[in-house]
């Protein structure tokens, strides 16, 4: 098979979470344990790091690798779901998997996986830990696809655990109250290895408590020991920070600019910290130059990106309760004169709670990313027409963006988001 007809066999003959939704979850470990022994167990031949979380477990994989590679270490990355490409979710110092590798992995495997049948992720889980232990990385940043407990990435020995911000999300597979979901992703935690805690939340702190005390981990509330103070932000510059920690005090450029990047950030400095207690050399200098640079470093893309200027136009991937409440209260920062939301989300999830954040006074562009699990654009109109939110439906993406452009004025603003899929078809991201 070529390199597309591998993608086709991926695609189409294993199940894909992001594109079909709940059939493809497996609540189990059964696959990827399967898969990884029949590889000779890859994940056992390097280091990593593991990272948990419902926002902000992207941008903290992003930053940790970014890091690693300023301080010249070889760094393995893996994330999900990709924007544009499949080859997005393996990297190594910011390079994807090369397009050759994933073919060799497929067609030398292939009968297994058509014997075993694992989903979309598992075997996707699988071809990145045998990609890292193949090239010899000196450590890999492995991001939880989903919860943690159960989830494909849960059979390494990492040399740190790192769980970001809790909130609702995949509630039908992960519980319906934080505790719930906070004990899903606390399914992380292992025996005797340390645990950094990025956001202190107090419905949900004796979870990690006392998960971390019944394995023996030492367990660290970040934003306990660090302050981050934002002090600026502006168009294409990298977003500044004072930053407190202990009797330490220094600036920091960041160039992700979300504001919710304040929760990410002390979970980033005290995993560094925490690293560089172990023996790793994680200088002040690859620290600071690593943040300054993490997508140009990592290639990571959709965190409050900004596309042009005039009109201003941000994309940003947060789609759940908490990360819109982000996105609606950064755009208060800015002054504009009318606001546009190019907005599509997803159909196996309760939006009601995330439609009654946006703003009134917006236009809205109503519109659905090509994938199945995509709702129908007309139908998300209707669902946010009831909640006072009035606009126009234009079903694909790109027109959708097209047509904002066209008819937003050069001090308008324009938003595209509601999904990571409507911002995966945004042609100049």
């Amino acid at each position: 098979m070529n390199y597309q007809e591998t993608l086709d066999y991926l695609f189409n003959a294993l199940p894909m979470f992001q594109r079909v939704g709940a059939s493809a979850y497996k609540a189990d470990l059964t696959n990827t344990i399967a898969l990884c022994t029949h590889l000779g167990n890859p994940q056992e031949q390097f280091k990593s790091i593991h990272v948990a979380g419902t926002n902000g477990k992207g941008s903290t994989s992003h930053s940790l690798a970014s890091i690693f590679q300023a301080a010249g270490y070889k760094t393995g990355l893996y994330t999900s779901p990709h924007l544009k490409s499949f080859t997005e979710r393996i990297r190594i110092n910011g390079e994807e998997i090369n397009k050759e590798d994933v073919v060799q992995f497929v067609a030398t495997h292939k009968g297994f996986l058509d014997h075993l049948q694992p989903s979309f992720f598992e075997m996707t889980v699988g071809l990145a830990f045998w990609y890292f232990a193949k090239e010899e990385v000196d450590i890999a940043i492995i991001e939880v696809g989903m919860g943690g407990r159960l989830d494909s990435t849960n059979v390494i020995s990492p040399e740190l655990c790192v769980l970001t911000n809790i909130g609702f999300d995949h509630t039908q597979f992960l519980g319906d109250t934080l505790p719930l979901i906070a004990g899903e992703k606390a399914g992380i935690i292992k025996e005797a290895v340390p645990v950094v805690v990025s956001h202190t939340q107090k419905e949900i702190q004796s979870v990690f408590i006392q998960k971390a005390a019944s394995m023996q981990a030492n367990l660290v509330f970040a934003d306990q020991r660090w302050e981050v103070s934002k002090i600026r932000e502006a168009a294409f510059r990298k977003a500044s920070y004072i930053v407190k920690g202990g009797k330490e005090i220094f600036d920091l450029e960041f160039d992700l600019q979300g504001d919710y990047q304040r929760f990410n950030l002390p979970g980033i400095l005290e995993s560094v910290e925490q690293l560089r207690q172990q023996g790793w050399k994680l200088t002040k200098e690859a620290l600071q130059l690593g943040l300054a640079h993490v997508s140009e470093y990592t290639g990571l893309k959709g965190r409050w990106q900004i596309l042009q200027t005039q009109p201003l136009t941000i994309a940003d991937t947060g789609h759940n309760e908490a990360g819109i409440l982000e996105v609606v209260n950064q755009l208060k920062n800015y002054t504009y004169s009318q606001l546009w939301m190019v907005i599509g989300m997803v159909n196996d999830k309760d939006i009601s709670k995330v439609l009654d954040l946006l703003p009134r006074d917006a236009t809205y562009i109503f519109c659905q990313a090509n994938l199945p699990r995509a709702m129908d654009a007309e139908l998300l109109a209707s669902k946010a027409l009831e909640k006072g939110l009035s606009g126009q439906v234009i079903p694909k993406v790109t027109e959708a963006i097209e047509f904002a452009r066209k008819n937003a004025g050069a001090d308008d603003l324009i938003f595209i988001g509601g999904s990571t899929f409507v911002v995966a078809e945004i042609e100049d991201l």
